[in-house]
């Protein structure tokens, strides 16, 4: 049963759509009582001979017919052929395109509605674990239309040369063609139409993989577009449409390659969060690790400071830094700051970053889904740990860390499960979840990311060290570590 109520990705191309040869469900009256809301948003029912029920798009207390689109052995899968009654939650979708497009799967619940169900779905899940979530999980909310800065959007062309451009219908690897979209920044959206008429004024458009949308600070828009074969007419027509539409654009090329060759002046970009006493600027790439929402991603290292309630000596060492997102924009908060990445190139932008900002902060490079001996040495030299891992967490890091004397663990996750298996070792190790908040980092869907503070009973107290000592390539007893810019 551990499967039950996570979306399962059927066969490519192959499009859940309502079938009126589809079976139909039998209870006594013909209809299904919706009970509650899975943890990825679909409504959760049980049929006449007790056998659970998935239904897309179905609320808490609706009474629905429904028809079944994929049969297995301890549950079904469903769509709504008729809503006989409503939740007060339901909401008509503020998309045109939300029946179709997979992007956002819960438009038609509230937002309010929206986000309590996510802060439900974290305190379920911890509480799998036999953790209990504390008594206030305070939600990081921001606005809930215009606030996607980054996005990718398909394009393919058919057997009869149209062209297809948007995201992929939900369940299917069909594109769901779109002129506009709701949580994508304004001038990001104002964008799709004219670069529809873009692609349809291609030679080759069908060597066009897809195309990357990014708004920096200064409302800067770049456009990255994914050349599968060159195409010189059609390089020279992107030039064109840069130039016209005032925005950055370049080609990456082929299939395997990740060069990156700008078509117009290639663009400083950069994000700007605040540092606490003044802001700090994070220039970064096409294709670096960016928060897609910028206002709940500046809720969230707020709320760090506030729950770090930093002194100024502590040392903190920041793991998957990335640009410098956390690393810099605490670094004037705390006594030291080192900060760790996995990318090179990401170690790199964090290493200039710390320079262009004038922050005195160690970064180093390594593989930190299977740390060593000198990620422990790392660890031992710090009091506060903070972590922001992807979708896959830090079990092997929070082994460590639970057989550590670091006095405060903040974790910064985008997969509540990862979250719940990895507090687990945590708190066997006689840390206690303190803090716990819910971030709305993607309204509209079932997609949650929260914060965690993790403190041991007593505080640590350690000497204040004005100076750290230089670090050299291999210090740290393994070549996989850099040195400080």
């Amino acid at each position: 049963m551990a499967m039950l109520g996570k979306r399962r990705i059927p066969a490519a191309r192959r499009e859940r759509q309502p079938s009126p040869a589809a079976p139909k469900l039998k209870t006594d009256d013909g209809s299904l009582i919706i009970e509650r809301l899975a943890h990825d948003g679909r409504g959760v029912a049980r049929n006449a001979d007790g056998k659970t029920v998935f239904v897309d798009a179905a609320l808490p207390g609706e009474r629905v017919e429904v028809a079944i689109h994929r049969q297995r052995k301890r549950y079904d899968e469903a769509h709504i052929r008729e809503r006989l009654s409503a939740a007060d939650t339901r909401v008509e979708p503020p998309c045109i395109y939300a029946s179709r497009c997979g992007g956002c799967d819960l438009q038609h619940l509230s937002v309010d509605g929206q986000r309590e169900h996510k802060r439900q779905v974290l305190i379920d899940l911890l509480r799998r674990q036999a953790i209990e979530a504390p008594s206030e999980v305070p939600m990081l909310t921001g606005v809930a239309s215009g606030y996607r800065r980054r996005a990718r959007l398909g394009v393919k062309c058919d057997a009869q040369g149209h062209v297809h451009f948007g995201f992929r219908a939900r369940g299917s690897e069909q594109l769901v063609d779109i002129d506009s979209c709701h949580v994508l920044a304004p001038p990001l959206a104002a964008l799709l139409p004219r670069l529809r008429a873009q692609l349809e004024s291609l030679d080759a458009p069908r060597h066009v993989g897809h195309l990357e949308l990014l708004l920096t600070d200064a409302d800067a828009t770049t456009v990255v577009v994914r050349q599968l074969r060159d195409v010189p007419e059609d390089e020279q027509r992107w030039r064109t449409f840069a130039a016209r539409e005032g925005v950055a654009c370049a080609l990456r090329r082929g299939r395997q390659s990740t060069d990156l060759v700008w078509l117009s002046d290639q663009p400083r970009l950069a994000t700007v969060v605040d540092g606490g006493p003044r802001q700090v600027s994070l220039a970064l790439a096409p294709g670096d690790f960016l928060q897609v929402n910028a206002e709940v991603n500046q809720r969230l290292i707020d709320t760090v400071r506030d729950w770090l309630a930093p002194r100024g000596d502590e040392h903190l060492l920041d793991l998957f830094a990335g640009i410098g997102n956390f690393s810099l924009a605490l670094a004037a908060d705390v006594a030291s700051v080192t900060a760790v990445e996995g990318s090179n190139e990401m170690v790199g932008r964090l290493r200039d970053n710390a320079v262009a900002n004038a922050l005195e902060v160690t970064v180093l490079q390594a593989d930190l889904g299977d740390p060593g001996a000198p990620v422990e040495a790392l660890i031992a030299d710090h009091d506060v740990v903070l972590l922001d891992p992807p979708r896959d967490g830090a079990d092997a890091l929070c082994r460590r860390l639970a057989q550590s004397d670091v006095a405060r663990v903040a974790y910064i996750s985008c997969d509540p499960a990862s979250l719940a298996r990895d507090a687990a070792h945590l708190l066997s190790a006689g840390f206690s979840l303190s803090r716990l908040a819910m971030a709305d980092m993607f309204p509209h869907t079932a997609h949650l990311e929260s914060l965690a503070l993790f403190e041991r009973g007593e505080r640590i107290e350690r000497p204040i060290r004005l100076e750290r000592p230089e670090r050299q390539d291999g210090d740290l007893g393994s070549p996989v570590l850099g040195g400080k810019h």
